[in-house]
C-alpha cells in the first residue's frame, strides 16, 4: 500500500489480478482488473498523479489517479516482485529475477539494467531526497546502489532472504526486514541496531511521514510498530541522546553534568550547533541555549513535519512540507525564500546551505543551478542572477565568516570537482575556479572561512581558498595534506568544529582530526588588520603554509609591505621584486591597477585606471602583456599616443623577424614615421603628469587633515 501525498486515498493490489482504490474511510471507491495473476505490487508516484502496479504475468502498467490505463511500461517472462518511482516520478526501477531495471516513461529512452543479486529480488526503493537505490534478494543481502546502478554497499549474507526493506522520507536512513529479524541502517549501509522480534518474514515496511517511526506487514499475520531512538548529537563538550520518544539527556563531558529535557510531544529533528539546541517536535519547535538548560524558547509550528533543521550563528532555518523558513535563536520569524518548482520534501543538508547573511539552495528541476537567497529578506541575492554550472552539482556549502561581499560558495560536481565562486553577482559575471579532483565530501570551518574535503585517499584543508582569486600559482603551498586511507571507503565529513574535523567511516565509527590552530589566528589577526602581530606569529611557527597563506592574504588587503615580507619567505624572489615595483609608482591608482594585475584581474585594473584618467598608464598596461588590440582600440578611442602604441608593435615584431598582418595596424601605420626621441618624451611627460597629479592630491589631503 502506497499512499498519496495527500493521503485522501490508498490503493490495494490483491492475489486475484485487481488493484482497489480505497478512500481513507475504507470505501472501496473502484477495483481495476490490472493483471493475470496476483497483482505483486503498486505504487503512487511523489505529486499522487500516476500509479504503477506489477505483476506475476511480468508487465509493468501505468494508471491514472483515477484508475484508467496510461500504458504498459514494459513485459517480460519473469514475475516482478517490486517496483519504485525516481525522484522525479519521470523513470521507474523494478525487478526482474536477478537483475534490476530502471526504464524512463518517455518511449526509446536509454534503459539502465544491471546485475545485482545471486538470488531473485525481492523488494527495491528509490529515495527522492538521497537518489539511492536499495534491493534485497533470496541471496539473503540488501544492498545500496546509486542512479547509475553502481554499488556503494553490499552487506554481509544473513541467515534468511532478506524480504523488505525501506527508506526513511529524508534518505537518512532506512529498514531491512527479514524472518524474525528488522535492522535499522544509515544511508551508507551500515547498521545502526539489530532487533529479533516474534513475527516471521517482515514482508513490507512503511516509514511514517515524519521518519520516526515504521511499521512492518509480518508473516505471522500481526503489524509490527517500531520507534527510532538513541539519536545522538555531539557540539564541543556537549553530547546529546534522544532517550526515548519525548526525553532527550544532555551530557556536559567536561564535568559530567547531566540534564534531562523533556517534550510535550514525540522529537522529529534536532540539531545542535553554533551554542543552540534546535528541536523539532510534531506541534512545536524548542530552541535551547547551551548556557541554559532549563528555559527554552518554544514556538508552534503552523503546518506539516520539520524534514531538516540547519543552522548557522545568528538564526537556524526550517524545512517542511510546505516550505523554508528561517527563524532568529529568539523565535523570530525573519524570511521564507521562494522560487519557482520549489519542492521542498528532497531537501537535505548536501542541497541546502546557510550562512549569517545567504541562502544557498540547489534546483532539482535543473542540477546545474544554485538558488541564491538573501537571508534576512529571503529575496534573491544581488542582481537576482543565478548561479550556474556546466555539470550537476552534487553538493553546496557556504563559508560562515568575513564580510557579506566576500561570502563564497564551494560546490562538488557530478564529476567529483571542486569548486569556489563568489555569492555576489552583480552584472559581471563571477569566476567559478576549481579547487581539486576527486572530492567526495567537504565542510567549513564555523570559527574562520577554512575548507576541508576528503579527496580520493588524503583528507585536505585549504587553509585560504581565496588564494585562488590572488595568487593561484601559491595554492598548494597554502594547504594540507594528510593520508586518509585509514578511514576506509566512501568516508563522510560529520562536522568541522573550531580546529577539530569529525569524520565517520563506512563501519560507522566516528574519528575525530585535529588540525593546526595557527591558521584560524592567522585568519582572526587579518580579519581585524593586525599586520604586525600576524607577521610575528608567521616567524614564530616557521611553516611555509602560515607564510604562504599570508602572502595571499596581504595581497588580498593590498597590504604590500606584508606581502613582500611573505613572499620572500616562501622564496618567490620575483612576486617579492614585482611588488617592490608597485610601491614605486607614482600614483594610488597606478599602484591599485598593479595590485589587480598581480591577482589576474586585467580588465579591472583597466577600469581604475581609465577612470582615474591615466588612459596612457592603461595602454602601457596592454602593451606589456602584448594585448595589441586592445592597446590601439584604446589609442585610437582616446586619440591619445596611437604612435606610441605602434612603435612598440614595429619593435616587437623586428625582435622576432616577423611582418605586420594585422589590418588595423596597416591600416594606422600607413604614412606614420616612427620618432622615437618624440615618444620618449611624451611618456616621460605622462609620468610627471601622473607624479603632480598624485602629489597635489596627497597636499589636498593633508589640507583636509589641517
Amino acid at each position: 500500500m502506497k499512499k498519496q501525498t495527500q493521503a485522501e486515498s490508498f490503493v490495494l493490489t490483491s492475489s486475484d489480478g485487481k488493484f482497489h482504490l480505497i478512500s481513507k474511510l475504507g470505501r472501496v471507491e473502484k477495483s481495476v482488473e490490472a493483471h493475470c495473476g496476483a497483482v505483486l505490487a503498486g505504487r503512487w508516484n511523489y505529486e499522487g498523479t500516476a500509479l504503477v502496479t506489477v505483476g506475476e504475468d511480468g508487465q509493468i502498467k501505468i494508471w491514472s489517479k483515477s484508475g484508467m490505463l496510461r500504458s504498459t511500461l514494459a513485459q517480460q517472462g519473469t514475475p516482478v516482485y517490486s517496483v519504485a518511482w525516481g525522484p522525479d516520478s519521470e523513470k521507474v526501477l523494478y525487478t526482474a529475477g536477478k537483475q534490476l531495471i530502471i526504464k524512463p516513461l518517455q518511449p526509446n529512452a536509454k534503459v539502465l539494467q544491471w546485475k545485482a543479486h545471486d538470488g531473485i529480488i525481492l523488494k527495491v526503493d528509490w529515495n527522492s531526497v538521497n537518489d539511492l537505490i536499495l534491493s534485497a534478494g533470496e541471496d539473503c543481502k540488501y544492498k545500496v546502489w546509486d542512479s547509475y546502478g553502481r554499488p556503494l554497499y553490499n552487506s554481509q549474507p544473513h541467515e534468511h532472504p532478506i524480504t523488505s526493506v525501506a527508506w526513511a522520507p529524508d534518505g537518512e536512513l532506512f529498514a531491512v526486514g527479514s524472518f524474525h529479524t528488522l535492522r535499522l541502517c544509515d544511508k551508507t549501509g551500515w547498521s545502526y541496531a539489530l532487533e529479533k522480534p516474534n513475527t516471521g518474514s517482515i514482508f513490507n515496511i512503511a516509514w511514517s511521514i515524519d521518519g520516526t517511526q515504521i511499521a512492518g506487514a509480518c508473516g505471522n499475520g500481526h503489524v509490527v510498530f517500531a520507534h527510532v531512538v538513541e539519536q545522538r548529537w555531539e557540539w564541543k563538550n556537549f553530547q546529546i541522546t534522544l532517550t526515548k520518544r519525548r526525553t532527550m539527556q544532555v551530557r556536559n563531558v567536561l564535568n559530567d553534568a547531566v540534564d534531562l529535557l523533556e517534550f510535550r510531544d514525540r522529537v522529529i529533528k534536532a540539531s545542535l550547533n553554533y551554542a543552540h539546541l534546535v528541536v523539532s517536535t510534531s506541534l512545536q519547535c524548542y530552541v535551547f541555549s547551551t548556557k541554559n538548560w532549563n528555559t527554552p524558547l518554544i514556538f508552534d509550528l503552523k503546518e506539516g513535519t520539520v524534514s531538516l533543521i540547519l543552522q548557522a550563528e545568528r538564526h537556524f532555518l526550517l524545512v517542511n512540507g510546505s516550505g523554508i523558513y528561517l527563524y532568529s535563536y529568539e523565535g523570530r520569524f525573519i524570511s521564507s525564500p521562494k522560487f519557482p518548482g520549489m519542492r521542498t520534501d528532497i531537501l537535505s543538508a548536501q542541497t541546502v546551505s546557510l550562512s549569517n547573511d545567504t541562502m544557498a539552495i540547489k534546483d532539482k528541476a535543473d542540477e546545474k543551478i544554485i538558488f541564491l537567497f538573501e537571508a534576512s529578506t529571503g529575496k534573491p541575492l544581488g542582481d537576482g542572477k543565478l548561479l550556474s554550472h556546466k555539470n550537476e552539482i552534487l553538493e553546496i556549502a557556504l563559508d560562515q565568516k568575513g564580510l557579506t561581499n566576500d561570502r563564497k560558495i564551494a560546490f562538488i560536481d557530478k564529476n567529483r570537482d571542486l569548486y569556489i565562486t563568489s555569492v555576489k553577482r552583480f552584472g559581471k559575471e563571477e569566476q567559478i575556479i576549481k579547487l581539486g579532483t576527486m572530492v567526495h565530501t567537504l565542510a567549513w570551518s564555523d570559527t574562520c572561512n577554512i575548507l576541508c574535503g576528503l579527496q580520493d585517499t588524503r583528507l585536505t584543508v585549504w587553509y585560504y581558498p581565496n588564494t585562488v582569486y590572488v595568487d593561484r600559482d601559491i595554492l598548494p603551498k597554502t594547504l594540507y595534506e594528510r593520508d586518509a586511507s585509514e578511514f576506509s571507503k566512501n568516508p563522510h565529513i560529520v562536522s568541522f568544529v573550531g580546529n577539530q574535523v569529525t569524520i565517520r567511516r563506512a563501519d560507522g565509527s566516528l574519528v575525530h582530526i585535529s588540525i593546526s590552530p595557527y591558521p584560524a589566528i592567522l585568519h582572526e589577526y587579518v580579519s581585524s588588520s593586525k599586520w604586525e602581530d600576524a607577521v610575528r606569529l608567521c616567524r614564530f611557527v616557521k611553516e611555509q603554509t602560515m607564510w604562504a597563506c599570508l602572502a595571499a592574504m596581504a595581497v588580498a588587503n593590498r597590504d604590500m609591505t606584508t606581502a613582500e615580507i611573505a613572499y620572500a619567505a616562501i622564496g618567490e624572489i620575483d612576486k617579492v621584486q614585482y611588488i617592490k615595483s608597485i610601491k614605486d609608482l607614482p600614483s594610488k591608482e597606478s599602484k591599485m591597477a598593479h595590485m589587480l594585475m598581480f591577482s589576474g584581474n586585467m580588465q579591472e585594473a583597466e577600469i581604475v585606471l581609465l577612470q582615474a584618467g591615466l588612459v596612457y598608464q592603461a595602454i602601457q598596461i596592454n602593451i606589456n602583456l602584448y594585448n595589441w588590440e586592445r592597446a590601439l582600440e584604446l589609442a585610437v578611442k582616446y586619440k591619445t599616443h596611437v604612435d606610441t602604441v605602434l612603435a612598440y608593435r614595429q619593435k616587437f615584431l623586428e625582435t622576432f623577424g616577423k611582418q605586420e598582418t594585422n589590418k588595423r595596424y596597416l591600416q594606422y601605420a600607413e604614412g606614420l614615421q616612427i620618432d622615437w626621441e618624440k615618444i620618449k618624451a611624451k611618456i616621460e611627460m605622462e609620468i610627471t603628469k601622473e607624479r603632480e597629479r598624485s602629489s597635489s592630491q596627497a597636499s589636498k589631503n593633508i589640507d583636509l587633515k589641517h
